[in-house]
């Protein structure tokens, strides 16, 4: 398993959708995505819309029951969270949810995971947040508990704050679910991918992709793992037209600080920086996301177009 183009659905606000037609924009991204070349697509786990992308009420749908659905109407990517809040989830049930996804996508399931971060989220629907080592400490447990679980092993396990006895885990289809890890964390994120994951999936600043780099292939080595046999991906905000004079129009109103966090251009420019400041300093994968043009018919096959020759 491994991500080499991955596309993430990270909002569910659609000029002129109602509701009750919301998710058949979606659909239509993740059968664009599948058709144009991309090998993944991704939801995020999230109860609310995130700052940044907009205001806490706007649509968020829940992610597995999202994905269950999108299982239905692909049939060769891969699905995942990206990535699902540890916190959110009893570490058995997770792995039982995402198995479910696994038995119904014919193997396409993966678990992304993390350690969780949106402390509104906790308190208005009443998870407990906890300090940072919490989060981190029930994370490593959970991850305990799953990975054997995914393996089809029945683990017992009594920890700190998860305890679980011969959890069993069928039916599966494969003989092991992949795992993947998302963040930035050098020392925690990155210790405990090299411990349990098939795959990282890196959040961070473009310009700090190289010490990220080189502070995983250290992790790697105080595991005793080759850092080859963990392929990376980056997360990465695009905006991509065919002209330049489109292209302003797309980001009209965009202030420029959040400008300057997506990749913006045509195909070509496009191309260039993530080949320059993403795949050059040792990322294997690429993750984007365009939630200014994500719901435009064509604008995900645009994307793909550009970027698909860069990592297949």
């Amino acid at each position: 398993m491994t991500i080499r183009l991955g596309y993430q659905i990270p909002n569910y606000s659609y000029p002129d959708t109602p509701d009750d037609r919301l998710f058949d924009v979606v659909i239509a991204q993740a059968r664009e995505a599948e058709a144009s070349g991309f090998d993944t697509v991704l939801v995020m786990d999230h109860f609310y819309q995130l700052p940044g992308l907009g205001s806490p009420d706007r649509p968020m749908l829940e992610c597995y029951t999202a994905l269950g659905a999108l299982a239905g109407v692909t049939s060769t990517v891969q699905l995942s969270a990206l990535v699902t809040g540890n916190t959110y989830r009893n570490p058995p049930m997770l792995a039982k949810t995402v198995t479910t996804l696994d038995v119904v996508s014919k193997g396409r399931a993966i678990l992304g995971i993390g350690a969780g971060w949106f402390e509104r989220e906790h308190d208005d629907f009443g998870y407990e947040f906890g300090t940072f080592t919490d989060r981190f400490e029930k994370l490593e447990e959970s991850l305990t508990i799953v990975a054997p679980m995914l393996r089809g092993e029945a683990p017992s396990y009594a920890g700190k704050w998860y305890t679980v006895k011969n959890a069993m885990n069928n039916p599966r289809v494969r003989p092991t679910i992949p795992i993947m890890l998302g963040g930035s964390g050098e020392k925690k994120t990155f210790r405990l991918a090299a411990l349990f994951a098939d795959h990282l999936n890196v959040i961070c600043a473009r310009e700090d992709i190289p010490r990220k780099v080189a502070a995983l292939r250290q992790r790697c080595e105080e595991a005793g793992r080759d850092p080859a046999t963990l392929p990376t991906s980056f997360l990465a905000s695009v905006v991509v037209a065919e002209r330049s004079a489109e292209l302003e129009t797309l980001l009209d109103g965009v202030p420029p600080r959040a400008r300057a966090r997506m990749i913006c251009g045509t195909p070509d420019e496009v191309a260039a920086v993530v080949q320059k400041e993403i795949l050059d300093p040792g990322i294997t994968g690429l993750t984007i996301n365009m939630p200014l043009i994500g719901h435009r018919p064509g604008a995900v096959a645009l994307a793909a177009r550009a970027l698909a020759p860069l990592v297949t």
